[in-house]
């Protein structure tokens, strides 16, 4: 079952990936310590690609910073070659 549980930990940083960009536009509206953008990069690239950029979509945030964006959709392309690189090694 070591497939199982890679599968919960992705669901599990993409989860927590998306609730940051939404505590993150939380702050931001209310003058409060933000998120990092480092941070919110850093927690993308270990996996939870799909969660930031859901959490950008839902939240419409960090949508206008080009270089995060930039940067998010490199991290979220590269996640995705490597999960059809791995369904094509399973063929």
């Amino acid at each position: 079952m070591p497939a199982m549980s890679v599968l919960w930990g992705l669901l599990a940083i993409n989860l927590i990936c998306f609730v940051l960009f939404g505590w993150d536009k939380v702050c931001a509206g209310r003058h409060w310590w933000r998120v990092p953008e480092r941070r919110l990069l850093l927690v993308a690239m270990l996996g939870g690609s799909v969660g930031a950029k859901a959490g950008q979509v839902v939240f419409r945030h960090k949508t206008r910073k080009e270089a995060f964006r930039t940067r998010l959709n490199l991290i979220l392309a590269a996640h995705l070659a490597l999960v059809g690189a791995l369904a094509v090694w399973r063929l």
